[in-house]
């Protein structure tokens, strides 16, 4: 960003600013649900900018951080068979299972290739029509669309040899179990600009309605999270929450059919297991009857076990925006970047490498 780039940043976002500061009459606690709204905070400063009674709390929204250990130590049992490849987002290959990552898998011969959508991954199992391709579906309702797409097009074409696992979630199911923990006392939501583009921002008024809570879908420039924040802030004051689009030119109310219709066509919803958060009734995807064959773990055979959290590690507690980064015992210490212990330490879109990237070991005043 160049000087008058700054110049004209101060120019939108100062008035917002003002505003929120004239607008909050008490101590309110908002939650960023979106990975990207909590890095787009950090790297922004937004923090620094408003007023003091204003709590920013990190929620479960980094796909990668939510995907429980079991669901690591799957993808790597596939990558451990003869023959299979497992074709992943970068930002999974560096989380830790029960025993080692992907990377580690890989750094000991395993076919681990990273794709940037499953599209590639497609298309690499028709260049090795002698290997299964694995394609490990995480992320939330932005992401299973395209996985959905994948697999249409993995039928029409008659590719045998592309296989999921299935690791899907979706939004609204897991903010309602996590809105009903009498621990977490949160006044509003500011609702993921991702997810909402797919969803639509009416899929947060029974949420809102059911526990009184205000919810505002917010882009990700510094611009759209203070309006965000300055609805919350309203409707926080007024004693009116609701859901408020402050994001109209990327979401809609009933959000984008067509994608939409493409997750009903292929999944159907199921109880899902998230990190931090347990199992949650209603919150995954699984496959339709008619698309199981490409049900990686009973394709491979794959036998899932629980396994156990790492010890002294509290991304459970992180995500669910009980905790800061740095009140976990492992934060900057035996967790780091290049060593991390958690999830929430590796992804992009994780609490503790944005705080780690952007505060540091320091303890952040809240």
């Amino acid at each position: 960003m160049n000087l008058a780039d700054g110049f004209r940043s101060r120019e939108v976002t100062a008035p917002l600013v003002a505003e929120i500061a004239r607008c909050l009459e008490r101590p309110v606690r908002i939650m960023e649900v979106c990975g990207t709204h909590t890095m787009s905070i950090f790297r922004h400063g937004i923090r620094s900018l408003l007023p003091e009674g204003i709590t920013l709390l990190s929620g479960p929204g980094c796909p990668v951080c939510v995907t429980p250990i079991r669901h690591i130590d799957a993808f790597l049992a596939a990558a451990d068979l003869d023959r299979v490849t497992v074709a992943t987002f970068g930002d999974l290959i560096r989380v830790p299972g029960s025993t080692r990552s992907l990377a580690c898998a890989r750094a000991q011969g395993a076919q681990v290739e990273i794709v940037y959508s499953p599209m590639d991954a497609l298309a690499l199992a028709q260049r090795q029509p002698e290997r299964i391709v694995l394609f490990p579906a995480i992320g939330f309702e932005t992401t299973a669309p395209t996985i959905a797409a994948t697999i249409l097009a993995a039928e029409r074409l008659d590719i045998a040899n592309f296989v999921v696992i299935e690791a899907n979630k979706t939004m609204p199911a897991a903010l309602d179990a996590l809105m009903s923990d009498p621990q977490l006392k949160v006044d509003g939501l500011l609702c993921p600009g991702h997810v909402s583009a797919i969803i639509g921002s009416e899929a947060y008024r029974p949420l809102a309605e059911r526990s009184r809570l205000a919810c505002a879908v917010a882009g990700f420039e510094p611009a759209d999270i203070l309006a965000g924040l300055l609805s919350l802030v309203r409707q926080i004051n007024e004693g009116e929450p609701g859901v408020e689009n402050c994001y109209t030119r990327a979401v809609t109310a009933a959000g984008n059919g067509r994608a939409l219709d493409l997750i009903d066509r292929v999944f159907e919803p199921a109880d899902s297991e998230w990190r931090g958060l347990g199992t949650i009734a209603g919150s995954g995807l699984r496959l339709r009857e008619r698309y199981r064959r490409f049900d990686g773990i009973a394709r491979l055979g794959l036998d899932v076990q629980p396994a156990q959290e790492p010890k002294g590690c509290r991304c459970g507690e992180i995500l669910k925006g009980r905790m800061l980064p740095p009140d976990c015992p492992l934060y900057g210490k035996a967790c780091t970047p290049l060593r991390p212990v958690g999830p929430c330490m590796v992804s992009n879109e994780g609490t503790c490498a944005a705080y780690y990237r952007y505060i540091g070991v320091a303890q952040e005043r809240v």
